[in-house]
């Protein structure tokens, strides 16, 4: 059976979109009939953000929302950060779920003593995708902080939050002296404070992990966005006990990225189908042909 005979587009459509973006282009290799619907807007503008084009309308690539596909602009943002706020901010999606994944720049971030010359520099690097990082000269309490409203990101979803930094060769003061790392939401409590070494001993545990974009990475803590409310969401670096000189520190920014656990789809439909029981009904339809063209698909 020809299941493409049986179903509508605009149902093949609905059902697709209940699956996920790799769902999807497994879809599009059965056949050209189903690479048809697979690869059409209607399915993947249900993957991109509901303010996707007012996020890319204000960024420094406007030219992205001219792109004849909707497929190729999520993978264009998958692939590609784009800049926001003034270039204090990137944005970019998961490939796997279409999630919302933001890095606060170093400008974007309240650093303590950043505009004194002789505490802190700010340079550029070709590594960056920031005009400019900040460099630690010399300090002895470091406080540096981070805050973006939950608005930005994907509800519903899971985040950790990431510092996003380099320790250079003539580091000083955070071999032996821990750091301190919290992240909390805006009326929650204090959140749970995580303390680490920034620069373990060769033989000592790494927390820190190098990232593909040549920046090495730790996780500062994890929150549940919720509703994606006016709330914020803080991140702090801190060590103000032992006033001991440090530098070395480069910081690029603090990034905000889903992580697996938790993490709930939900289509652009959810906004359509309001009612509880005409949801539930449509997603039991849509699983139960899913399980038929899955059977249709196997050799």
């Amino acid at each position: 059976m020809d299941i493409t005979k049986v179903l509508l587009d605009d149902c093949m459509s609905l059902i697709i979109s209940f699956m996920s973006p790799q769902d999807a282009c497994r879809m599009a290799l059965v056949s050209q009939a189903f690479r048809s619907v697979a690869d059409s807007d209607a399915v993947w503008e249900t993957f991109l953000p509901v303010d996707y084009e007012e996020v890319i309308s204000k960024s420094s690539s406007p030219s992205l929302l001219s792109l004849a596909k909707k497929k190729d602009l999520y993978f264009s943002l998958c692939y590609h950060s784009i800049l926001i706020d003034n270039g204090a901010m990137s944005f970019q999606l998961e490939k796997q779920n279409g999630k919302k994944c933001c890095i606060l720049g170093a400008r974007a971030l309240s650093i303590k003593w950043a505009d004194k010359p002789d505490y802190w520099s700010w340079i550029s690097l070709p590594e960056s995708r920031f005009s400019e990082v900040a460099k630690l000269k010399n300090v002895g309490m470091l406080d540096v902080k981070g805050k973006a409203r939950l608005k930005i990101l994907s509800s519903r979803t899971n985040y950790a939050a990431y510092l996003v930094f380099k320790i250079v060769r003539d580091r000083y003061g955070f071999r032996h002296t821990p750091v301190e790392l919290r992240v909390a939401i805006e009326g929650t409590g204090s959140g749970e404070v995580r303390t680490v070494i920034l620069d373990p001993r060769p033989n000592a545990p790494h927390l820190a992990r190098e990232r593909e974009d040549g920046w090495m990475e730790i996780e500062m803590g994890e929150f549940f966005n919720e509703c994606g409310d006016d709330r914020m969401v803080e991140c702090n670096l801190r060590e103000v006990h032992d006033n001991q000189p440090k530098r070395g520190l480069i910081i690029e920014g603090i990034e905000l990225r889903p992580k697996e656990n938790r993490t709930i789809r939900i289509s652009k439909f959810d906004s359509i189908l309001q009612g509880g029981h005409l949801k539930f009904l449509v997603s039991k339809f849509a699983k139960s042909i899913t399980c038929s063209i899955l059977e249709v698909m196997q050799p």
